[in-house]
């Protein structure tokens, strides 16, 4: 089955046709460096991620860029109230950011651009802008984009001019002509600080927050590139001014044939409550704190075994779910692993199954009803040599969207920092179990099981001994 990718921009799947046969160039929307991350990041790197590597299992050369925002209005707020330099305070959380990547198990993109290094690009592009007439310096310094010179504006909310005007409360003040117009090139306030200024034709100042992607997207991938990913909620505005913005620098008011980007994706949002995560509502969790209570890769099967573009309601219980999911596909791989072949094929028709779902616009949910189906066959197998090339094609499998990445006891015997009884003392229950047994004190071996499980701790006698994982 060829891959098909559900467009934003045509509200429909397309096959997907790279620009160049065999390469695929994608840009995504990153951080804006002043906190720590939340699962509403995390949901944007691992289904990206989870998209990358897909691509690339089928074949396809991928360069991945995410970018980094340091320099944005919160960003020297925070700064301005912690009274660091700008520089300390985005180096510290793009720090964080890489350890909570790492721990989730992300592959890290091909470039991380970060918006100060790329300040002449942005206003290479804004002056191209200005003489497309796209764009206009007003009184109050700041340049600003003029929407009504880019006729399709809108193509991607699939909203008219008219229409997002109606709506508009913004007031037009000294500086837009228009309230829909939105800012190019902030001119410094007397009272900001050096670090968060630069010099440029059009005085001292410094970016405006859209055109940082558009300039490191062309800059990187070239001015015309694959996809383009990111947030549902970026869409509009953020997305509708890249196009506006991307397509004006390069085409000026003349509609294209050939957009900027071919196929823009976005990713659902995290609910709480059924209400969105958001800072703003103060209803948002850190990944570094999901991640005292639950395993890295139990928050990667949350996220991936809802379909991508679709809204997931966080909770404790669907966490505890997603957990009994994996621990039964890793507890099907379990018997098998050690008797396993490194050069066995895996299984054609689970393969194609698990394929199809993934090139179905990356329908992980599919997928992974096909990876617990195939732990169904291989608890049902009864020959061994069938088991092993089964287990092994689970494993295989879930490979490729970053599942199934440990050994099994690894991760059935895993914990959080907040896990009871740690691997050795459950291993001195388990002995003092064996001795009660070999005493014939069969009520005090029942009795040290009965509190492992307690305990969160399950036992499973096997011909070569005793074996646990937790619950």
């Amino acid at each position: 089955m060829t891959l098909s990718i559900y467009n934003t921009l045509s509200r429909s799947k397309e096959i997907f046709k790279p620009i160049v046969a065999g390469q695929v160039r994608m840009y995504v929307c990153g951080m804006t460096v002043y906190d720590f991350c939340h699962l509403g990041h995390a949901r944007v790197m691992i289904v990206f991620d989870m998209v990358t590597r897909w691509l690339r299992a089928s074949g396809y050369q991928v360069s991945y860029v995410r970018n980094i925002t340091d320099i944005d209005d919160k960003i020297i707020k925070r700064a301005l109230e912690n009274k660091e330099p700008i520089a300390v305070l985005t180096q510290r959380f793009i720090d964080a950011m890489h350890e909570d990547a790492k721990i989730l198990g992300l592959l890290p993109p091909d470039h991380e651009p970060r918006a100060t290094q790329y300040i002449a690009q942005m206003q290479g592009m804004i002056g191209r802008l200005i003489d497309q007439q796209m764009a206009y310096q007003a009184e109050d310094g700041d340049v600003n984009y003029a929407v009504r010179q880019f006729p399709s504006y809108g193509k991607l909310s699939g909203k008219s001019i008219d229409e997002l005007n109606a709506g508009e409360r913004v007031a037009i003040g000294s500086g837009k002509r228009d309230p829909l117009d939105f800012v190019l090139w902030k001119s410094a306030k007397a009272d900001e600080p050096s670090d968060t200024r630069w010099a440029s034709p059009w005085g001292e100042g410094r970016p405006g927050w859209h055109i940082e992607c558009s300039a490191m997207s062309c800059e990187l991938l070239g001015q015309h590139f694959d996809i383009h990913g990111g947030g549902a909620d970026l869409q509009f505005p953020h997305h509708e001014n890249e196009i506006a913005q991307s397509e004006g620098a390069l085409y000026g008011s003349t509609p294209v044939t050939n957009p900027f980007v071919n196929y823009w994706m976005h990713n659902g949002h995290i609910r709480v409550n059924q209400e969105k995560m958001s800072k703003s509502l103060g209803n948002f969790f850190l990944i570094r704190d999901v991640l005292q209570q639950f395993d890295p890769e139990v928050v990667r099967f949350f996220m991936l075994r809802a379909h991508y573009r679709s809204p997931i309601n966080y909770s404790d219980s669907q966490l505890e779910e997603a957990r009994t999911g994996l621990v039964r596909l890793y507890t099907a791989i379990n018997t098998n692993e050690q008797h396993a072949s490194k050069n066995a094929e895996p299984v054609a028709q689970w393969v194609k199954r698990f394929g199809d779902a993934m090139n179905d616009d990356f329908n992980t949910p599919e997928a992974i009803a096909s990876l617990f189906d195939l732990a169904s066959e291989i608890n049902r197998a009864s020959d061994a040599n069938t088991k092993q090339e089964l287990s092994q094609t689970l494993k295989h499998l879930a490979d490729l969207i970053g599942l199934l990445q440990r050994s099994p006891n690894e991760f059935l015997q895993s914990g959080t920092p907040h896990t009871g009884m740690s691997p050795a003392q459950i291993e001195e229950q388990i002995a003092a179990r064996h001795a009660a047994k070999l005493t014939k004190n069969f009520k005090e071996a029942d009795a040290i099981r009965e509190r492992l499980l307690n305990d969160g701790v399950v036992l499973e006698d096997k011909p070569s001994g005793t074996v646990w994982r937790r619950a």
